[in-house]
């Protein structure tokens, strides 16, 4: 079982500043989700218990969203968040050995973050790029026919940057 670290002063902060933003909102569970995401880089479940007490939900429903939609993070992750996908058009289009490479290079499972932190593996299930498969994701950021030589590039380019 792996721990997660405790919020920081300032990570308390910032998610009382979004849950006062944003609870009074239409429909505000997705968006501070999301707000919460992009502000500490995941939802830690330290969140969940404020999270229902602003929108008057049981914590239990706030971990329910959480855990089913894959979007959303429960543990740290690296700076650049590298997503192979594994549709059937992609796979159709060589991901498999792309995946291996992958994995390979970061020296890293799927859900796994590289030791210097800069590098986080998942696999996805359908980037909407059918046409140029075998596609990745890394940040937000769609790449489009790649090869074991293009994902070589994207991370050197990363690691450069």
């Amino acid at each position: 079982m792996t721990t997660t670290p405790a919020l920081s002063d300032q990570q308390k902060k910032s998610l009382d500043d979004i849950l006062a933003r944003l609870k009074d909102e239409p429909g505000p569970l997705f968006p501070i989700l999301h707000a919460i995401q992009d502000e500490l880089g995941w939802v830690p479940d330290e969140t969940v218990p404020a999270i229902a007490r602003a929108l008057n939900r049981s914590r239990a429903e706030i971990h329910g969203v959480i855990t089913f939609y894959h979007h959303f993070r429960r543990h740290p992750v690296g700076k650049h968040m590298v997503q192979v996908c594994r549709a059937e058009a992609c796979q159709a289009m060589g991901c498999t050995s792309l995946e291996e490479h992958a994995k390979k290079t970061l020296g890293i499972d799927y859900h796994g973050t590289t030791a210097d932190g800069q590098f986080s593996l998942e696999a996805v299930y359908c980037l909407g790029n059918c046409a140029l498969s075998p596609s990745i994701r890394v940040n937000d950021d769609i790449v489009g026919k790649v090869s074991k030589e293009r994902f070589d590039e994207v991370i050197a380019e990363l690691r450069n940057a």
